[in-house]
């Protein structure tokens, strides 16, 4: 896990592009990334399920296992909520993600099911937790306290709870902070200013250059579900193509 760590450096970003099975990771992989990450909402999607921990871990756990036999890069897999409604279950499916191969795990602090958060100090008490079961693993903690589609009005409002999730989940033995929703520049640099873990934003769009990004303080950019959604658009474009010249 250390080289993985220290691949999260503020203004050189760690790049990633999210996968979603085998037969993507193996395609990333020969533009020489320096991990694979897969995205929870491509993983469910390509094996016809919701985002939202509706795929059975049993099914998770084995596209996470086929995907980490298919590749020889360091892998990071999108744990969403740990897919356990108690703790033990939660410390059980991570010692089975990590004996599949996982070396760095994406932690999110939504309650399952629901479209609120844990509280601040139940969430650093089960990243505490994480920390205690696996002392060699990448703890990504996702706040997804500005992902609800909130105007930047409302975002620069919870700027101080943000910061304080940051703080408390450094604590508790995060290793990066993930806060997918923010888009506007000044708002990611304050984050990064203010973060005490390396930042991790999601690009989904040509909005902002990597560049860009990197000048603000972002430690790592990640691409959540627009790799698959153009992936498949490229195979609908491409299949009404070929049946386009049977005529």
């Amino acid at each position: 896990m250390t080289d993985f760590k220290a691949m999260h450096i503020p203004g050189r970003p760690l790049v990633l592009c999210n996968i979603w099975d085998a037969g993507s990771a193996v395609a990333v992989a020969k533009a020489n990334p320096p991990a694979i990450a897969t995205g929870s909402w491509a993983v469910a999607k390509a094996q016809g399920y919701e985002d939202g921990q509706n795929m059975p871990f049993a099914r998770f756990l084995e596209t996470v296992i086929q995907i980490s036999d298919a590749i020889s890069l360091p892998l990071t897999v999108d744990f969403e909520a740990g897919f356990a409604q108690t703790d033990n279950g939660l410390f059980e499916n991570l010692q089975r993600l990590v004996a599949a191969g996982a070396i760095g795990i994406n932690f999110e602090d939504r309650i399952i099911g629901g479209k609120t958060l844990q509280t601040r100090e139940a969430q650093a008490s089960k990243i505490n937790g994480l920390r205690g079961v696996e002392q060699n693993l990448f703890i990504n903690a996702r706040c997804d306290l500005m992902f609800d589609g909130s105007d930047l009005e409302t975002q620069m409002t919870r700027l101080p709870d943000l910061i304080d999730r940051a703080k408390a989940y450094a604590d508790a033995g995060a290793d990066g902070f993930f806060v997918p929703g923010v888009t506007d520049p000044a708002l990611i640099e304050q984050i990064c200013a203010a973060s005490p873990l390396p930042v991790n934003v999601m690009r989904s769009d040509d909005t902002h250059s990597i560049a860009a990004l990197a000048a603000l303080g972002v430690a790592r950019i990640s691409h959540g579900p627009a790799p698959y959604i153009q992936a498949m658009q490229a195979l609908t474009d491409r299949a009404k193509a070929m049946g386009s010249n049977l005529g």
